[in-house]
């Protein structure tokens, strides 16, 4: 290794002394019409000693001993381009200021300050150009490569057939490019002609077969993809896509790793726009404690708060596998925070004590939760002990060690809840409160409320990718069904912004943007799977579950909804009730129902949430609403 970088400025050297002597000579020679007089061949030597070692020393200030010969861009044209004018401008100061004795010709130096550039230029070129093996693209390779269309002649796609053309990478060989964009029409891109819009696909492979379309308008809405995707499932073709933008920016990927096309492309929700000094500012450098680390949202909470510097991470999981995967993910991702995993419940309060007083948590984030609606429906008690006393137990644990701030983890399900899963986060929603009113002067509680997470564990999407692989029928509750999607990353970033936000006793909902029909969502599943809906997997209406709404509700009739510094959180304002009460009542519950049948569970739960109206098969009405 040691030897290697020593050898490699001793090759840049012997290359650009060569290099630059070739162009002084050259530029002699198309002086003098290749007869230059013996006066100048005499000083020759010395003048070319002078020059070269001059050009190498602008070189190396420009940096072009630092950099790769075959990595060669604009940046590096430019920065030749000031080192050999410096170097001819010195030049021509010498001979003004001391005459021919001393440099060369003013036509000398003018000509080598264009052939040296040309020819600096023109090595760098070829070694890129060995690099991409762009001389290799004549000889005939005995894999066959895959004729692709690109729909996107922008710069991600003029990049894509870049990557795809002279790094050879994937076996693709970059056909022609659709765009919407009627200036393109007629044009190439990279030696690829433009012909069209997406719609003339299908008119195209009839003349000239495609193997695949690849989509690469990162930046396109989500109704747009909406409609190229019908056009290539209509015309049976097989299509990926490329990174998002988010991705891109990262440099972590490049646009010739093409994906398939995700649901999330469909639904396509704008960009959040994040406050990240302040969410830095909350997390850098604290130890972070976060439960139901391994599930959906846990999971990105801990990626997203190793990367806003969190120095410990303290990662709270009853499920071991779950925990061993997040675990190894963070490690992978090369995170620096201490990542401490533990296999724990949270309702073992002695032992979530032992933690806090080891590790000293600033931050917790509260994710941990029983969430599956219909598998709670049966086991209300569980759901209660979990998702309501569990969090009591952890917020006051959490204000005995001083945790500087407790985010509870909430849901949509949480506002008029026909579930008991939504009705006992709303009883941890209000004993938070309480808590924040009369009994926490330095712990800051807030509580942060959003809708379904795309593809997460026990969510429609993996359900119904599941039932397309297996032939079908993907099975919907209701035709008139619909929820709201966000991303995990999305949620969590807002998640983070506000806790940020939080000065305590706040309960935060998240924009979650347009309702999304679930019907429609199962067709869009269907077809990006390169099928049709009702034709090669039939839809079936199941009707709807146990504790399940046809819609879901923004706010409670008795919250007061106000925007917040960030335009996709909202704060709603309710009157915190006395602690007191709060506790007693909800001991009370959990002593008296463990031994009750599920309906009364449910009935005491909703003596305390009085707007909980528990769902059964006969207070379901046609517009989905409880009676």
């Amino acid at each position: 290794m040691k030897s290697y970088h020593i050898a490699r400025p001793i090759g840049l050297l012997f290359l650009y002394s060569a290099t630059l002597l070739f162009s002084l000579w050259a530029s002699y020679l198309l002086r003098f019409d290749f007869h230059p007089g013996a006066e100048y061949l005499r000083r020759f030597d010395l003048i070319a000693a002078f020059l070269i070692g001059f050009k190498l020393m602008m070189l190396v200030a420009y940096g072009q001993f630092g950099s790769l010969l075959s990595y060669f861009s604009l940046p590096d044209i430019r920065k030749i381009f000031l080192a050999m004018l410096t170097a001819a401008v010195v030049l021509l100061a010498v001979w003004f200021w001391q005459g021919i004795a001393f440099a060369p010709p003013r036509a000398v130096i003018l000509t080598d300050f264009i052939v040296s550039f040309v020819s600096i230029c023109g090595l760098r070129t070829g070694f890129r150009l060995l690099r991409e093996g762009y001389f290799e693209k004549g000889i005939v390779s005995i894999a066959p490569r895959r004729r692709i269309g690109i729909i996107g002649a922008g710069d991600v796609g003029a990049e894509l057939v870049k990557e795809l053309t002279y790094r050879r990478t994937g076996g693709f060989e970059p056909t022609v490019f659709f765009d919407d964009d009627r200036g393109k029409w007629y044009t190439q891109i990279h030696g690829v002609q433009v012909i069209g819009a997406p719609e003339d696909i299908p008119a195209f492979i009839r003349k000239e077969p495609l193997d695949e379309v690849v989509i690469a308008m990162p930046g396109a809405s989500a109704k747009r993809i909406r409609e190229v995707v019908r056009i290539l499932t209509e015309c049976g073709i097989k299509f990926e896509t490329v990174p998002s933008y988010a991705q891109l920016v990262t440099g972590k990927v490049r646009v010739s790793q093409i994906r398939p096309v995700e649901i999330e492309d469909l639904l396509g929700r704008d960009p959040v726009k994040l406050v990240t000094g302040s969410i830095r500012e909350l997390v850098e450098g604290k130890v972070v404690m976060v439960t139901g680390a391994g599930g959906s949202i846990g999971s990105e909470l801990c990626r997203q708060l190793a990367n806003y510097g969190a120095s410990v991470l303290l990662l709270i999981e009853r499920s071991e596998m779950q925990l061993f995967l997040i675990e190894q993910d963070l490690k992978s991702l090369g995170v620096v925070a201490v990542i401490v995993p533990i296999v724990v419940d949270i309702r073992d309060e002695r032992r979530i004590s032992e933690i806090m007083r080891s590790y000293r948590p600033a931050l917790l984030f509260h994710a941990a939760a029983h969430k599956h609606v219909p598998l709670m429906e049966h086991q209300p008690f569980e759901a209660f002990q979990n998702n309501t006393m569990g969090t009591i137990g952890l917020a006051e644990l959490a204000i005995e060690n001083g945790v500087e701030q407790f985010v509870f983890i909430s849901t949509d399900k949480a506002i008029n809840p026909t579930s008991v899963m939504g009705a006992t986060k709303r009883l941890a929603e209000v004993f938070l409160q309480a808590l924040q009113r009369d009994g926490s002067e330095y712990t800051k509680f807030i509580a942060v409320r959003f809708g379904n997470v795309l593809g997460s564990s026990g969510s429609v999407i993996p359900t119904f990718k599941r039932q397309i692989a297996s032939g079908g029928p993907v099975t919907v509750t209701h035709p008139n069904m619909t929820r709201y999607f966000m991303t995990a990353q999305e949620a969590v970033g807002l998640v983070l912004q506000s806790a940020a936000l939080g000065r305590g006793g706040e309960i935060f909902v998240l924009d979650m943007g347009n309702p999304v029909k679930i019907v429609d969502l199962a067709r869009q599943l269907i077809e990006l799977s390169g099928l049709k809906p009702d034709l090669d997997v039939e839809i079936e209406f199941t009707g709807l579950r146990p504790g399940e709404k046809l819609f879901e509700e923004l706010n409670l009739d008795t919250e007061h909804l106000v925007p917040t510094e960030h335009a996709k959180i909202m704060q709603f304002l309710t009157v915190a009730s006395p602690l007191a009460q709060v506790r007693a009542s909800l001991l009370d519950i959990h002593l008296r129902t463990a031994s009750m049948e599920p309906s009364m569970v449910k009935a005491e739960i909703q003596k305390l949430v009085p707007e909980y109206r528990p769902f059964t098969p006969l207070t379901a009405t046609a517009g989905g609403q409880p009676l």
